[in-house]
């Protein structure tokens, strides 16, 4: 992979990771038509924290909000029982509680079954098969579900559902906003604060993937096993890419979701897993990455 070639894969990061379309499997897909090979889960992840660093910067107040409101509650600012640290006071309090409940979920799965993840997971006929399930159910929950439930109305069982759907988006073309927001739909979330949810809810998922990633990245380039990773000049500069675009991006879906429905992403999903079938029966992609075959 070539300088280019990872400012392009931060590009469609940017494009893609806040819909519900599932970046990983847009830059699972790009990536073999573009350099013959998955660019790999260490350089996804990386480029990850540029739109995550774009979440921060969009709802920095929000997170400030939040994270002061827990500590406060968590040291006995609202009372020293265990209910009112624990948020009975303060809704800010509870987001930060229903944040870390849901991201358990995918803590757990990722440690468990990190090999599968980086490997068997990653083979393209999964890929097409889950873009288009969720396309449909997303297409569905959409259409069906009541616009009742905002974020003040969230509940610990809500949070943790919201965080099973995240984490089946450690299968690429879930999409970690599409799992969360077809959950937060079917919950009968409004559109608006499913997003705000997923996009909050990520944010440590991420960053702790992408953390991790990084140090296993250092490792490898230090044992010369890097593989398709391009070198720390290029992942950074589309680190950098995705930041800009994505914080563009964020705005742009927040004003979309507001007027409009996601059956456009649905139906974009479904397209995308018919292509990504054909060019895997005609034998332009490989459904498993030769380098890791």
């Amino acid at each position: 992979m070539n300088f280019f070639q990872a400012i392009i894969l931060g590009l469609v990061q940017a494009l893609t990771e806040y819909l519900p379309v599932s970046s990983s499997a847009h830059i699972r897909i790009i990536g073999d038509l573009m350099i013959g090979s998955d660019p790999g889960a260490a350089f996804t992840a990386i480029i990850q924290l540029g739109t995550e660093l774009a979440v921060i910067l969009y709802f920095r107040h929000d997170i400030i909000r939040i994270l002061t409101h827990w500590f406060g509650s968590l040291f006995g600012k609202d009372g020293k029982d265990w209910k009112s640290r624990l948020g009975a006071k303060d809704r800010d309090t509870q987001m930060g509680w229903f944040i870390i409940v849901g991201t358990l979920p995918i803590l757990v799965a990722g440690l468990l079954f990190k090999d599968m993840i980086e490997t068997s997971l990653r083979n393209l006929w999964i890929t097409v098969t889950v873009l288009a399930v969720f396309g449909v159910l997303l297409w569905v929950f959409d259409a069906r579900s009541k616009q009742i439930k905002t974020m003040n109305q969230m509940t610990m069982k809500d949070a943790l559902l919201f965080g099973v759907g995240q984490m089946l988006a450690l299968i690429p073309g879930v999409s970690r906003s599409g799992g969360t927001i077809t959950f937060g739909r079917a919950l009968g979330y409004t559109r608006e604060a499913a997003v705000r949810v997923s996009f909050l809810m990520a944010i440590p998922a991420v960053f702790g993937a992408g953390i991790l990633e990084t140090v296993s990245a250092v490792k490898d380039v230090a044992a010369g096993e890097a593989g398709m990773f391009p070198g720390w000049g290029p992942t950074i500069a589309a680190a950098i890419v995705a930041f800009i675009v994505g914080y563009i991006v964020i705005i742009g879906f927040l004003k979309f979701v507001s007027t409009f429905s996601y059956k456009a992403f649905a139906i974009y999903r479904i397209g995308l897993a018919v292509v990504v079938a054909l060019l895997l029966i005609t034998g332009v992609l490989p459904a498993i990455d030769p380098s890791v075959a």
